[in-house]
């Protein structure tokens, strides 16, 4: 258990972290939504109730896609794109290590074991932005769902139509929910981005190391 706390400590610390916040969030929730149910006249939920209910899927999930989304452009942009002076960058000039291609060709694969090796290796060599793009993907259809779940509770309430999971993505209020979190997340990075090329925090691997320049033999 010692050296698995050793080798594993930063994401235990971080998921630690994730379950108290989101368990947390589960009750404020589920208190504030009962608080309204109460204005409103109608019976209140149990906890049970309240995690599988719309309002609180929406509430997860439309965070989680934009922390994804936020993280696959960061993967994908820093491809070709650079930033002088961030470790986040690949250097100004010259290859990168990440640049090496495989060695394995799908179009010079003769025989199918050797063409399967190929696929299998372009698609690993794209696997981070593969697996980011797709819990994009998940987190996005589950926020739709859940938004649709808790608009058309407040539209029977209301009396208002009700709409499909298609419908409620053409919303403005759809749209609302995603951006206002999209930019939060991309105005995080890039002040990260931005504030790690001159600023330095002793110990953190974010950051460069004291009294080296911003540029210091990495060519970035």
């Amino acid at each position: 258990m010692k050296k698995f706390w050793l080798n594993n400590n930063l994401s235990i610390v971080l998921i630690a972290i994730f379950i108290f916040s989101i368990v947390g969030m589960s009750f404020a929730g589920w208190l504030d939504t009962n608080e309204e149910l109460i204005d409103r006249k109608q019976p209140t939920q149990s906890y049970g109730e309240f995690v599988v209910s719309g309002d609180f899927i929406e509430g997860v999930f439309e965070n989680w896609e934009s922390e994804f989304l936020q993280m696959f452009a960061l993967v994908v942009l820093t491809i070709w794109l650079r930033q002088k002076g961030s470790e986040d960058s690949k250097p100004m000039r010259g290859p990168a290590e990440q640049d090496t291609s495989s060695r394995y060709s799908i179009i010079n694969a003769s025989t199918w074991p050797k063409r399967k090796k190929a696929i299998g290796h372009a698609l690993y060599s794209h696997s981070l932005s593969i697996a980011l793009a797709a819990l994009f993907v998940f987190s996005f259809t589950l926020h739709a769902i859940g938004g649709t779940e808790a608009y058309n509770e407040d539209a029977r309430y209301y009396g208002s139509p009700t709409v499909s999971v298609v419908e409620y993505i053409t919303t403005s209020r759809f749209w609302y929910e995603s951006l206002q979190n999209w930019q939060s997340e991309f105005l995080a990075v890039a002040t990260l981005l931005l504030l790690s090329i001159k600023l330095r925090e002793r110990g953190s691997p974010e950051s460069k190391a004291i009294g080296t320049r911003y540029d210091h033999k990495t060519g970035k």
